[in-house]
């Protein structure tokens, strides 16, 4: 029996999944980890420690897992990203990776490559506009700031493709990352950016390019001592987690929009042709030649996980029904979800989370309706953005673990307008990893879905009216507190940055 594994690097974990061909899952692992957030703005991961060897754990325990008389025919790994991991020839890090939009370091750099090549032609050729999510000011920030590290540097990987060159030896990037490279890839050509790419890089080359699904070296001698995966056995190019995850719910065709319900919340839809908004990522899909919409916050489960910390740590079931309890608006408490800023749409490093409106009546079923909310809220101001790129959404699906919160997902259509399908498998970014594993090797059609819808989240029209006007207020909150709150974020990242300092 051929098998495949999917293995997935996520912010707070590693996964893996050993699938048959026809999609069932015959054994899942998990590795822990957890990010680093050395100085205000900066968010890093150990590389060798996180990344590799949680994969080598999970690899060896679904190989040993595996059924006798079986076959590894494949393994495909995602990974969060865009990231940049800087290593010597020997795919050594020389540093721990800087990691996605959640890492804003590269302000300076980010406003000075805008200036360099002009806004309007980086969206042009790349699709979108430079911010904390472009791996391109990361490598001008590190050449800026680390000269030792950059002289030493030989090879810029992202979470994946760090992993491909540990099994394989191979320096690839697939296309739909490198797309997030800006300005390093033109997006509409399929192809990395050379005369913008030779100025930022120097002396460090560009990768060979490949799709997710497409086998770019073979499993070698050393890392299969590591991982128990055999000599041989074919790698996959891999991809960004979110957009694994998209393809394991069945988003293939222009219109299908993914919503990622995680510690931050993603989208990912679907388009036929190359179109840009300001405030969405227009990017290379996971298919063969395809593009996609994308945009992606910077808190939502970790809010939720936050406040249930510092209210003691209650059961998430017993949270669940408090929050239920308490009718659609909270009782007039509205919550500003950014506790660690906010990408897209408003793309403000400095905003910070607010409630707004507390009374003494307030309880902590409040608190968690309105964190629900307000997460709603942004979700709201994203799908009309994908409005107004002219790439209307036609089928929602929702995955992640967020989905298992019935107020999370039902705030989400109730303020949105729009039903979500849930299907049966949750398993997420490892799953679709199997899937194109499965693709890659030959084992199943590239147009094979393994994807099953359960359920539908219904948008219940009795809180629209409700909704509409609160999330006029939601943005009127930001637009009136935006001021102050900027100035009470430059105040904690002055103490912080000062006490990071006295450590040093």
């Amino acid at each position: 029996m051929d098998l495949v594994i999917g293995v997935d690097i996520g912010t707070g974990s590693s996964k893996g999944i050993l699938a048959a061909c026809d999609g069932k899952v015959l054994s899942t692992a998990l590795s822990p980890h957890r990010m680093s957030l050395p100085r205000p703005g900066w968010a890093e991961m150990d590389a060798e420690r996180d990344w590799w060897d949680g994969v080598c754990a999970i690899t060896r325990e679904l190989v040993e897992a595996a059924p006798p008389g079986s076959r590894i025919a494949g393994v495909c790994v995602s990974g969060i990203g865009p990231c940049l991991l800087l290593c010597d020839e020997q795919v050594r890090p020389l540093r721990p990776a800087i990691l996605y939009g959640v890492d804003a370091r590269a302000t300076a750099e980010i406003q000075e490559l805008a200036e360099r090549f002009g806004p309007e032609a980086i969206a042009q050729k790349c699709g979108s506009a430079l911010s904390s999510q472009a791996v391109g000011p990361k490598l001008a920030w590190a050449r800026r700031h680390e000269p030792d590290v950059w002289a030493r540097t030989r090879r810029w990987y992202s979470s994946n493709s760090y992993i491909v060159a540990k099994l394989t030896g191979e320096y690839i990037a697939d296309h739909h990352t490198a797309s997030q490279c800006d300005p390093l890839y033109l997006t509409r050509e399929f192809a990395w950016n050379t005369e913008w790419a030779d100025e930022l890089l120097d002396h460090v080359p560009l990768p060979q390019l490949a799709w997710p699904s497409e086998v770019v070296g073979h499993v070698r001698q050393e890392a299969s001592e590591a991982t128990a995966l055999p000599v041989g056995t074919p790698v996959l190019a891999g991809t960004v987690d979110a957009y694994a995850e998209a393809h394991s719910v069945g988003v293939r065709h222009p219109g299908d929009l993914m919503v990622m319900y995680g510690s931050t919340m993603f989208f990912v839809e679907v388009i036929d042709s190359f179109c840009h908004h300001p405030a969405l990522w227009t990017t290379a899909g996971v298919q063969t030649g395809s593009l996609a919409l994308a945009a992606g916050t910077s808190t939502a489960g970790s809010l939720i996980s936050w406040l249930q910390s510092v209210t003691g740590g209650p059961d998430f079931d017993v949270l669940t029904r408090e929050a239920e309890s308490v009718p659609a608006g909270a009782d007039g408490l509205l919550a500003l979800p950014y506790l660690a800023g906010e990408r897209t749409p408003i793309f403000d490093y400095d905003a910070r989370g607010v409630f707004a409106g507390l009374t003494m009546n307030h309880t902590r079923g409040h608190l968690f309706r309105a964190a629900y909310e307000g997460i709603a809220f942004g979700v709201r101001d994203v799908l009309e953005a994908f409005g107004e790129a002219e790439a209307p959404v036609r089928r929602i699906v929702a995955i992640g673990g967020g989905v298992k919160s019935p107020v999370w997902t039902q705030a989400v259509s109730d303020i949105t307008g729009q039903p979500q399908a849930i299907t049966e498998q949750t398993a997420g970014a490892s799953y679709g990893d199997a899937l194109l594993a499965a693709v890659g090797v030959g084992l199943v059609t590239p147009e094979t879905d393994w994807s099953h819808v359960v359920c539908k989240v219904i948008p219940r029209e009795e809180r629209r009216e409700r909704y509409d006007r609160l999330h006029e207020t939601w943005r009127e909150l930001y637009r009136s507190s935006k001021s102050a709150v900027h100035q009470l974020a430059g105040e904690g990242n002055d103490h912080r940055r000062r006490s990071s300092d006295a450590t040093v």
